[in-house]
């Protein structure tokens, strides 16, 4: 979404610029990646991976949505706490984090839609309020969303509950879609990718607030990592590439390593002129 300095400046965090110019106290890091054109990257990346690695434990180990679901929750718990616990950026543990949330919320999702039976439209229903919610406690709390303010554990276990849900919700989306409405796997692809290209036309033409756009991308990116990790691996007679699971998580897992390696490690900041 942003690679300007600008873009890290959102209309909800100018008082924290204004007071930080006024006192002259040093500038907070937020214990997020600078958002940026690689941040979008790895994100869809790590979405995919969270399809294809949660596929993995639940269908092609046969362990079913309830187990994955187990598993994948204590991986995200473990890799949660010691993130938030830890006093500095780290690129690496972050995105961790981000495909713990990936893999939980594609057993959560496919728990919720089959095995309890709510349908795919009743489940993202359903955690599209959950979203919603978490969205509304931290602002009424915070006082904003913007993930440019994420300098305080209490604020940072907001941002990881909400992330949590708009995993969850993206894969139950992207099942409907794909499923349900007959679009397939790679029509729900690109579906997704247009509402993407379409947020980025409203960052790039609009004053729409910036806080708003980052959330609807963050949360359009899971259905889209989810109709691709479906395509990869699902049957050629169900419109998939039929590649294994295991291969499919393994090369998404060392793009991830790869680009996290290469590109800048940087923390998003406010309370500076970048």
């Amino acid at each position: 979404m942003t690679g300007a300095s600008e873009a890290l400046r959102y209309p909800q965090d100018e008082p924290l610029h204004q007071a930080s110019r006024a006192t002259g106290s040093a500038p907070q890091f937020s214990k997020v990646p600078e958002v940026a054109l690689g941040f979008w990257i790895i994100k869809v990346l790590a979405t995919t991976l969270g399809e294809t690695g949660g596929d993995a434990v639940t269908m092609s180990m046969n362990l079913g949505y309830a187990v994955g679901t187990l598993i994948f929750l204590a991986i995200f718990l473990a890799a949660v706490t010691v993130q938030i616990r830890s006093k500095s950026f780290n690129a690496y543990l972050y995105w961790l984090t981000i495909v713990a949330t990936t893999t939980v919320g594609t057993t959560i999702a496919d728990f919720v839609d089959r095995s309890l039976g709510i349908g795919y439209l009743g489940g993202s229903a359903l955690l599209l309020a959950c979203l919603m919610g978490s969205l509304a406690v931290w602002r009424w709390s915070e006082g904003t969303v913007s993930v440019n303010t994420i300098t305080t554990p209490k604020a940072e276990t907001f941002y990881w509950v909400t992330i949590l849900f708009s995993q969850t919700l993206g894969t139950a989306l992207g099942d409907w879609v794909a499923d349900t409405n007959n679009l397939g796997y790679g029509g729900g692809a690109i579906l997704f990718a247009g509402a993407l290209v379409g947020i980025l036309v409203l960052y790039a033409s609009t004053q729409t607030s910036r806080v708003t756009l980052f959330w609807a991308a963050f949360i359009l990116t899971r259905p889209l990592g989810a109709t691709l990790g479906d395509l990869l691996d699902k049957p050629l007679a169900n419109g998939g590439f039929a590649i294994s699971r295991y291969l499919a998580s393994a090369i998404l897992a060392g793009l991830i390593v790869a680009l996290i390696a290469v590109l800048p490690k940087r923390a998003g900041a406010h309370g500076q002129e970048a």
